[in-house]
Order: C-alpha cells, then sequence, then structure tokens
C-alpha cells in the first residue's frame, strides 16, 4: 500500500529529482524525467509532475530571476542542492496557483532542513522580493 503524502513532502520529492537532474547534467550524463519521478515517487502526481517538468522548462528564466534577487551572489556558486531550492521555490512562486506565503514559508522551512541559515535567509529574501515585484507588477 502507498501512503498519499502531504505537500510539503512531494515538495522535497521533486526537490531530490532536481538534485539528481543538476548533477546528470554536470556530468553529461543520460536521464528520463519520467524514470526519475517514479524512482522517487511511484504514484503520478501532477504537483511534482508541475514542479520538476517546469523548472526544466523555465530553468534559464528561473536563473535570471534569482539572480536578478540575489546580492553579490549568482545562484551557480550555490552547491546543487541549494541550487534545487531556489529553482524550485521560484516556479512555484511564479507558475503555480500555490498562495505565495504558502510557497515561501513551505520553501524557507524545506531549505532549513536541507541548508544552512545563510542559504535560508538568503532563499527567503530572494523569494520575498520575487514576491514583492509580482504585487508591484500587479
Amino acid at each position: 500500500m502507498i501512503l498519499l503524502k502531504t505537500r510539503n513532502e512531494v515538495r522535497e520529492i521533486a526537490l531530490r529529482i532536481i538534485y539528481k537532474i543538476n548533477i546528470f547534467n554536470d556530468a553529461n550524463v543520460y536521464y528520463d524525467v519520467n524514470d526519475l519521478i517514479k524512482e522517487e515517487y511511484e504514484v503520478e502526481n501532477d504537483f511534482v509532475n508541475s514542479l520538476v517538468n517546469g523548472v526544466i522548462e523555465k530553468k534559464e528564466e528561473l536563473t535570471n530571476l534569482v539572480n536578478k534577487y540575489m546580492e553579490d551572489w549568482s545562484l551557480s556558486r550555490l552547491n546543487k542542492v541549494d541550487q534545487a531550492l531556489f529553482l524550485l521555490a521560484s516556479y512555484e512562486l511564479e507558475y503555480l496557483k500555490t498562495p505565495s506565503i504558502v510557497t515561501i514559508n513551505e520553501w524557507v522551512e524545506i531549505s532549513k532542513k536541507y541548508s544552512d541559515e545563510k542559504v535560508t535567509k538568503m532563499l527567503n529574501g530572494v523569494l520575498d522580493n520575487i514576491y514583492h515585484s509580482e504585487e508591484e507588477n500587479e
């Protein structure tokens, strides 16, 4: 029997998948996205698919967006886990219908689990800036 996961657990699954993809891309290793998703989560899940495929599709755009709000840093300077955190969080904030405050809080909490305090603060600041720039553009 497969237990259903919470949204937070599903975000962590997406984080592991994007992390693997970052590693495989750097090593020029072939992978099938659907196989990676099935490896991590056997149940078909639209949220996982949306996060993972969205980040793959919009990676350059998301990288530029994140870099715009990083002070004296760039996404490429972060480790692969942190890069995945920033890409997934910014994708969910920009493209999914999850309330912005929920998205920011969830990814900051996940960051506390997988990263250090400095990166968590940076992630919070970047997401907050993205959120406020969206408000200004509406």
